[in-house]
């Protein structure tokens, strides 16, 4: 389940929870209060404890922890990284306030990587091959750390090499519709030319993906400020160095992949001798080359082609007509009858990446995990993603690192600290870690938490340990009120200003929404790993569930037309909803202190291993690792079961009796595995 609360000012608590929910908490001076249902289920829980933990996160501890770790650019296998995986070790080894134990764990990945001798070029040219323009190969430096030697070129990662050359086009977005409107409404030959798109409306690597079938032949991509900034465009007195908005030569680097893990080694650890695919094996990846560009040769570009006016919704914050091309520019531009080319040196690598690990063994049952993880590469110095979310979790395993080496507490059940490795390349290291261990996480773990993005929530490393294990999951952050901006993202994402002064001059200066995150991410952590009956409620599912149920609801007069019956779903649903109630019953009924050990086990098993049962491995074989039928992704935008969702939009749009049995089948998937998960909260035999 996704859930969020927006507080106070321009930044609020974001807290984001996929599975059998703890439920909301509220931020307040005194910290965060555990939710009434919660209290009542985890009263064993020391709540001196957590008043002091609370206590003694410290803001300013949190601040030097950011910014030791943002003193280099640290993208993923690089030195930079290598330094952060030793203070990561260094700081969980301390004998004072450090860990159980600390290890690195090493996967052999592949990532891809621009040219350090050729740099990866946007030219525009003539006939006779004179250079017009030229986009720039690095962000302008308005500190010296923006101009360290260690910040990666902006590239598209795993974008193919290549040196397409062809008239340019405008594609607003990149979506298939984008591509279509052009093609077919507007009647224009997309064969052998260059589409320029801004990020939103489709993933990255779509982006490309997409325009391949139209017979483009490489893509330029770039973040317009009417997305990120407002509207802002000057770093003269608007964007950053003056705000906190994009400033004109930011450009946000990123995968282009869409598969989560590593690409060569699918469903399988990258260990040194894992059998790996062949690179031409990889799915979801651009199959032409692609660049992204700053707004600034955006501008310069966009103002200048020809062609008819481009629809209103494509228009941007570029202060000039928005056209399509001819394709090409227009007759009055400098740049008239000459071509853009795109010069692309990437290169894939076979590289070593490494997971920092950390414990707290519990006390009574050690063999029950709380796994509580953040991701610890980032494309250039990263401050924000995801280095806020690091010194939190640095901070919160010093607070508790002292009280054991003290030995004045101990939690109950274990707690894994996970510094993953590699995630800007597709969430590498976590899902890697899930592959290895994939038994014992899938039989022991009973909630994962993930604190990346401190300070703004974005897709992280929980994906494996929900999509793929079910393992109920949680993602919190601070975010910003959107009534009050319309930036899609903090503008300095994936960008060469994502530095400590950025975020601690414009986004949290003090480091006080740090510190609520943390504090606020512990209180969660000690009630999981310290309650004697897991604070999970059930209820809270089916209200999930009968939520989507309504909206699917929908659908019931075109499925009867089709001879589909939505009862046997509506009967699930409230199987559910009478399981759910009747465990929570017989919880409230019980005094949990005086039964027997074994049976709080088993009732706390029913609650971990709920989520696990909504997984089918064959619900999605065309989503890699996307194996739970409530929370996979989904490409329909109407709220509902995910599988049902997309298969009665494309029966709707194909009307193909083969598409309609589809619906069919991810109906019958989803009443089936809801029974199933009923059945799992009932009596056990």
């Amino acid at each position: 389940m996704l859930m969020k609360l927006l507080l106070y000012g321009l930044l609020g608590a974001g807290i984001f929870i996929v599975g059998i929910l703890l439920g909301h908490f509220a931020i307040e001076k005194g910290g965060p209060p555990a939710p009434e249902w919660v209290e009542d289920v985890s009263r064993d829980v020391d709540e001196g404890l957590i008043e002091r933990f609370i206590k003694e996160v410290d803001n300013i501890e949190i601040q030097e922890n950011l910014r030791m770790l943002t003193s280099v650019p640290h993208m993923a296998t690089t030195e930079g990284d290598e330094q952060t995986v030793q203070y990561m070790l260094k700081r969980w080894g301390d004998p004072e306030s450090g860990l159980d134990d600390a290890w690195r764990e090493e996967y052999k990945v592949y990532l891809s990587f621009p040219s350090s001798i050729l740099p990866n070029k946007v030219t525009v040219v003539s006939p006779s091959n004179a250079v017009l323009f030229t986009a720039r190969e690095k962000e302008l430096a308005y500190e010296p750390d923006q101009a360290h030697p260690d910040v990666v070129q902006p590239y598209a990662a795993y974008s193919p090499p290549g040196h397409p050359k062809g008239k340019l086009i405008y594609a607003n977005q990149g979506k298939v519709s984008d591509y279509e409107y052009l093609n077919t409404t507007m009647d224009i030959d997309l064969n052998g030319t260059i589409a320029i798109v801004r990020y939103g409306g489709a993933g990255r690597a779509a982006k490309a993906i997409n325009a391949f079938p139209f017979g483009v032949i490489g893509v330029l991509v770039y973040t317009d400020p009417l997305d990120i900034n407002d509207g802002r465009m000057s770093d003269a007195n608007e964007t950053y160095p003056h705000s906190w908005y994009l400033p004109p030569s930011g450009v946000e680097r990123g995968s282009f992949g869409s598969q989560f893990g590593d690409m060569r080694t699918p469903y399988l650890a990258a260990k040194e001798h894992t059998y790996r695919i062949p690179e031409s094996d990889i799915r979801g990846i651009p199959p032409i080359p692609i660049q992204p560009i700053g707004f600034e040769d955006a501008y310069a570009l966009i103002c200048e082609l020809g062609g008819q006016a481009a629809p209103a919704d494509w228009h941007g914050a570029f202060n000039c007509s928005y056209t399509i091309g001819g394709p090409g520019f227009n007759s009055a531009s400098l740049y008239h009858n000459s071509d853009v080319k795109l010069d692309i040196y990437n290169k894939g690598e076979l590289k070593n990446s490494s997971n920092v690990m950390g414990v707290i063994r519990g006390s009574v049952e050690p063999d029950r995990y709380i796994i509580y993880g953040n991701h610890r590469d980032s494309w250039v110095h990263g401050a924000i993603d995801p280095s806020s979310g690091t010194s939190v979790m640095l901070e919160i395993t010093r607070v508790l690192g002292r009280m054991v080496k003290k030995g004045e507490w101990r939690p109950r059940r274990s707690i894994i600290f996970g510094s993953w490795g590699a995630e800007e390349f597709g969430l590498i290291g976590s899902t890697e870690y899930t592959e290895e261990y994939y038994s014992k996480l899938r039989e022991r773990t009973v909630a994962y938490i993930n604190v990346d993005i401190s300070v703004f929530g974005a897709g992280s490393d929980y994906a494996a340990f929900i999509h793929f294990l079910g393992i109920t999951s949680m993602d919190i952050a601070y975010t910003y009120d959107r009534s009050k901006t319309k930036a899609r993202i903090y503008p300095a994402y994936h960008t060469a200003y994502d530095t400590f002064n950025y975020a601690s001059q414009y986004i949290d200066p003090g480091f006080t929404s740090h510190q609520t995150v943390a504090r606020t991410a512990g209180n969660v952590l000690l009630r999981l790993a310290d309650s004697l009956l897991v604070p999970f409620n059930c209820s809270d599912y089916a209200e999930s569930l009968e939520q989507y149920l309504q909206t699917s609801l929908n659908f019931s007069s075109k499925l009867a037309d089709k001879g589909i019956s939505m009862e046997p779903l509506k009967n699930a649903v409230a199987k559910f909803r009478t399981a759910a109630t009747s465990l929570n019953k017989m919880i409230r009924d019980s005094t949990l202190t005086k039964e027997t050990p074994l049976k709080v086990r088993r009732i706390n098993d029913q609650l971990m291993l709920l989520e696990r049962a909504f997984l089918d491995p064959l619900a999605f074989p065309e989503k890699y690792g996307y194996r739970h039928v409530i929370w996979a992704s989904k490409s329909s935008p109407v709220p509902t079961f995910p599988g049902l969702a997309d298969a009665f939009a494309r029966a709707q749009e194909s009307n193909l009796s083969t598409d309609w049995s589809q619906v069919h089948k991810h109906l019958s998937i989803i009443t089936q595995a809801i029974e199933g998960a009923a059945h799992t909260l009932g009596d056990v035999i």
